[in-house]
């Protein structure tokens, strides 16, 4: 058999050839790694005529499926993928770009640029410099898993042919923020290419294009049931959408399905589920139209609408016409009042914004004050029990995982935009709280720092490099608010205004694991808590020396911050003396923030598998388990637990198949030590309370809020209830994202209780006809 070289030539296939390529990319990896049997398998897939591009894909594949034996093999797959790679593009990163520049279309050649005219121009007159700074090994510190998300979506091509190289793709990333400050263009370059941060995917995805559209984040609203305001927003959100940005809509305006019998016995208003369907086919066209990733928006309601119950059933496969809106999140956006009702097992009110949409401009003691108003003058739709209601969302959150749940009021009293008006909508993701009036969009730029990376040698974490880091991801997303395209002018106008940034993290599992550390220590405790003062303080910083030279944002006046409040002040929580908060607090007196809000956290789970971590600050699902993409399906070992195994003589295949047999569980497993068990906990092993609890120890640092998934085994009414009311009593802005189930054999005692006696209520409502009464107690575990 022959394989088909680069140049063209035929050369015959010789075992030993493809022994020495694997060989020569095994150095520095654990011995456990065996070229030999990497080759062994090669030669069975080997057919006549493939090309050395293709063999050295099938290598790559091969090596990837013996990861679960050691990371390693992951990495090995990742530089043979590379190296091909490497050899299939060019190395000067200025002839790359003025190929993607000069591209044409392959049907009609006409000119069709891939990179902007600004950004060309820029490397046209600084390639050399540019071209030198670029160090291409350093694409070899992806994994295998991660090299090919990049490679599917974020690597450019040219008639379907990837061109770039990672590196290439991050030096782009880095003059698609910084354009002509080429000082700032190397140095964000450097902290990328070297691990410290990362931009959002869009912000990845984007940089450097014509129009690029660089902030993922959107939120606005729909003011009132008008045709001209209802499809003016489908239109700004399908513009939002084919942009590659996420966004929520709160529809609590949008008038009830109702019979206006005093007016018009015949006529009915439509209320809000076919407006929802037109959302719902707008965000399935633009991920057509964009081709990258498939689109989501998230709706937002209050409960106290009266079409809240058909809400909560849009996302199950049986409503209206036959189909579950896939594409749509719904989110509940809940006042402290519906909250009181459900405890005390009172009744709530339901009414239509038709009469009543003030209600959705209100919170606190104001909206409380309003809402009884309408009630006392006979204006509502309907009148339920709240715990009725209550049970509602619980059922659908078993069956679809949501509603997601965001607190209206803790919110706004804790907003640092609360002088200038009322936070009603978040992102996709429900993390940013951006206050916005009627005829705003409002936007955000978002960033993650790479934590794992600032763990040393001697596992301790390094706080003085994260302020300096974090330093340069708020100068960056600064300045992307003034580099993005926006598709709508209002959401620019909202970024002049606000100037809002989010700065999230990745990695918070793996920089645990690297310091040895469980999830549920007091250590984790202590660590979590500094990483984001850290965070918060060096954003803070870095936003008051950015006023000092273009001035504070506009509304900076009367603001909480201007009064010398920062979040913690509204948590009521005293900072540690690591920083100089007072001297900080006297600098923004005097010459304000650049920035309304600046820390978030948000989901991160495309950057995080780009950069071989675990998502933003969730724990490891599972210690063993298999990605999906398109590209394939890829094994995945917990590299850290592998690495103590190792070190402690326990990894063998034995060992391997415990673990899979325990669905990725290590706590069943004999020969493992408590101290491991302790650190490799994964996330169904460690209590949900334990992760709010940590949730609510960062939120002191968080001027926006924190998307945060919920796994619960068992998931019934008692447990949630008791989770929800506690992330409501704590003052979590964001009660829960995702709400992901399991069931296990034993069934638990749970803590709600129905006429005294502890009851498990995984049967109710669809196994008995009567909703329990519950009571709450503090003494609660979940």
């Amino acid at each position: 058999m022959y394989v088909i070289k680069r140049d063209g030539k035929k050369e015959a296939i010789k075992f030993d050839k493809i022994t020495a390529r694997i060989m020569k990319m095994c150095y520095g990896l654990d011995p456990i790694v065996s070229p030999e049997a990497v080759a062994m398998k090669v030669i069975e897939g080997i057919y006549d005529g493939i090309s050395t591009m293709d063999l050295d894909n099938l290598a790559a594949d091969v090596a990837s499926t013996r990861a679960i034996e050691h990371p390693d093999y992951a990495l090995l797959a990742s530089r043979i993928a590379i190296s091909n790679l490497h050899k299939e593009t060019k190395k000067s990163f200025s002839e790359v770009m003025t190929d993607l520049y000069t591209a044409k279309d392959v049907k009609t050649d006409e000119a069709t640029p891939l990179i902007a005219q600004d950004v060309y121009d820029i490397i046209c007159n600084n390639k050399d410099l540019l071209d030198s700074t670029i160090i291409y090994d350093r694409d070899f510190k992806f994994d295998y898993l991660g090299f090919r998300i990049m490679a599917d979506h974020y690597l450019m091509r040219i008639d379907n042919q990837i061109v770039e190289r990672p590196q290439q793709l991050l030096m782009r990333l880095a003059i698609g923020i910084h354009k002509t400050n080429i000082p700032a263009v190397i140095k964000t370059y450097n902290y990328l290419s070297e691990g410290w941060m990362m931009h959002d995917i869009t912000t990845l995805n984007n940089a450097g294009r014509p129009n690029a559209q660089l902030l993922s984040s959107y939120s606005l609203s729909i003011d009132d049931s008008s045709v001209e305001t209802i499809y003016s927003t489908i239109k700004s959100a399908a513009q939002i959408s084919n942009g590659a940005g996420e966004l929520g809509v709160n529809i609590s305006r949008v008038f009830a399905s109702e019979i206006e019998e005093e007016q018009n016995p015949s006529l009915e208003t439509n209320g809000i589920l076919p407006m929802l369907h037109v959302f719902d086919e707008t965000a399935r066209h633009t991920t057509r139209m964009h081709d990258k990733k498939r689109n989501h928006f998230s709706v937002i309601l209050e409960p106290w609408h009266a079409d809240v119950e058909a809400f909560l059933d849009i996302k199950k496969p049986y409503i209206g016409s036959g189909n579950a809106m896939r594409n749509l999140t719904n989110v509940l956006w809940i006042p402290d009042l519906f909250m009181h009702r459900v405890k005390n097992n009172e009744d709530w009110t339901l009414f239509s914004p038709k009469e009543c949409s003030e209600l959705a401009n209100l919170y606190g003691k104001e909206f409380e004050s309003a809402y009884e108003r309408f009630e006392k003058m006979g204006m509502g739709v309907k009148t339920i029990k709240a715990q009725d209601l209550w049970f509602k969302i619980l059922e659908a959150q078993i069956e679809t995982g949501m509603p997601y749940m965001m607190y209206k009021d803790a919110v706004n009293e804790k907003s640092n935009q609360k002088n200038v008006g009322i936070v009603k909508a978040s992102n996709y993701s429900v993390n940013l709280t951006l206050a916005q009036a009627d005829d705003e969009i409002g936007a955000c730029s978002v960033g993650a720092i790479v934590l794992p990376k600032f763990v040393d040698s001697k596992k301790e974490f390094n706080f003085e490099k994260l302020f300096e880091v974090t330093y340069q991801m708020a100068l960056n997303l600064n300045q992307l608010l003034d580099e993005n395209y926006y598709p709508v002018e209002s959401a620019r106008d909202y970024c002049q205004k606000y100037r809002p940034i989010g700065i999230s993290v990745v990695g918070l599992a793996d920089t645990y694991a690297l310091m040895g550390i469980a999830f549920d220590s007091e250590a984790a405790q202590a660590i979590n808590r500094s990483i984001f003062e850290t965070i918060y303080y060096s954003a803070l910083t870095a936003s008051k020396d950015e006023a000092k030279i273009n001035g504070a944002y506009s509304s900076f006046k009367n603001s909480p911050l201007a009064k010398g409040l920062f979040q913690f002040n509204q948590w009521n929580v005293t900072p540690t003396e690591r920083w100089d908060w007072e001297t900080l607090k006297a600098g923004i007196a005097e010459h304000g923030v650049r920035n309304a809000l600046l820390v978030t956290v948000s989901s991160t789970e495309s950057i995080a598998q780009i950069l071989g971590y675990n998502e933003n600050i969730e724990p490891f699902a599972s210690n063993i388990s298999i990605k999906r993409k398109t590209s394939g399906e890829y094994a995945v070992i917990n590299k850290y637990l592998l690495k103590d195994l190792i070190a402690a003589g326990l990894w063998d295949k034995e060992m391997r198949q415990q673990i899979t047999l325990n669905s990725g569980s290590i706590q069943a497993v004999e020969r493992i030590p408590a101290s491991l068990k302790a650190i490799y906990k994964t996330v169904w092993e460690i209590p949900q309370k334990t992760m709010l609890n940590l949730a609510i120890d960062r939120s002191a640092f968080i001027c926006q809020s924190q998307a945060m998934n919920v796994y619960m085994e068992n998931a019934d009414f008692s447990k949630l209830t008791t989770l929800h009311f506690y992330a409501w009593e704590k003052g979590l802005k964001t009660g829960m994202c995702q709400l992901t189930t399991k069931t296990t054999v034993d069934n638990l005692q749970f803590s709600i209780h129905r006429e005294n006696r502890v009851v498990n209520t995984i049967e109710s409502e669809q196994k008995v006809h009567k909703n329990p009464i519950l009571t709450f107690e503090h003494s609660q575990s979940f």
